[in-house]
């Protein structure tokens, strides 16, 4: 009875650890992203004075008025999420439809085929090879200059294809042939149902890929076609360009300086609240999905 009741006793001291040591790590991560958010509210020399910690001082919204401004934000927004929805569309069918034949242990060359994919992940063209292919097949000024050069991510291709190994039977597969399906019949009425949660991951990992890029835009599109991130990238300069040249007016620099810090910290958050606000909706799907598909078979 004193070792059961010793035991419990440590469960419950192990739980209450676990609690504690969550509760940092969760702070440690939220923390600097409420910062940005209350410093972007906030006069920034109050802010580089460290007397912003937990409440904002001197409340004011001149930094999202600055960047709401802009006439370009609006269509910089339409931009990134059709972007963003293309591109994670167009990327998940082609890293399933390549994940699932390297899966197939059935599939002759298997190991020769994927060790070709694997070499991708550490060599490239480069830069400039990229750019005169896109150039040569007429991708230049087109959205698809964002898609087609790195549609397949080899990363997550090996994270699919562990998931479709080790989380859906092969027997499944296999009782599916026998009653007369195809491949591509099993691929989307088996596969593809049964692996909605790495699925998800997918669409996490795209999502925020394509989302946050700007450098791609910056290189193939041009100012109309540009992104949100691009958009107010191109906002901050012009500020801390008209900031520099008032510098020989009379406080001015001070003051256009001190607009440039708060678009600095409202940029941050206008660009990361529409991942803020989707990830809830798929996280258990995309714990779940990881870890299934990190497993090595």
């Amino acid at each position: 009875m004193r070792k059961g009741k010793l035991t419990g006793l440590s469960d419950k001291a192990s739980d209450a650890v676990l609690v504690v040591l969550c509760t940092l790590v969760m702070l440690v991560v939220a923390y600097p992203l409420y910062y940005v958010l209350i410093a972007s509210v906030s006069d920034p020399y109050d802010v580089y004075a460290g007397k912003t910690f937990l409440l904002p001082s001197q409340f004011t919204l001149q930094g999202y008025v600055s960047v709401f401004a802009e006439e370009k934000i609006l269509t910089g927004y339409w931009n990134s999420i059709k972007y963003t929805v293309v591109g994670t569309i167009f990327s998940v069918v082609m890293v399933y439809i390549t994940a699932y034949p390297l899966s197939r242990r059935s599939l002759p060359g298997r190991k020769w085929i994927s060790i070709f994919f694997i070499i991708t992940m550490y060599f490239g063209g480069g830069m400039v090879p990229t750019y005169l292919v896109v150039k040569e097949t007429g991708l230049l000024e087109n959205m698809w200059a964002l898609f087609l050069p790195g549609g397949v991510a080899m990363g997550n291709v090996i994270i699919v294809r562990n998931f479709f190994e080790n989380s859906i039977p092969h027997e499944l597969i296999e009782a599916a042939e026998i009653d007369g399906a195809n491949h591509f019949t099993t691929f989307i009425r088996i596969v593809v149902p049964l692996s909605r949660s790495i699925m998800a991951v997918m669409v996490v990992f795209s999502m925020v890929a394509y989302w946050n890029d700007w450098f791609t835009a910056l290189i193939y599109l041009n100012s109309k076609q540009a992104p949100l991130p691009l958009v107010l990238r191109n906002i901050l300069i012009r500020s801390e360009v008209s900031a520099s040249q008032s510098s020989t007016v009379s406080g001015g620099y001070a003051e256009l300086n001190k607009v440039t810090e708060m678009i600095k910290f409202a940029s941050i958050i206008v660009a990361a609240a529409p991942m803020l606000v989707i990830y809830p909706f798929v996280q258990k799907y995309f714990e779940q999905g990881f870890m299934s598909g990190a497993v090595k078979g």
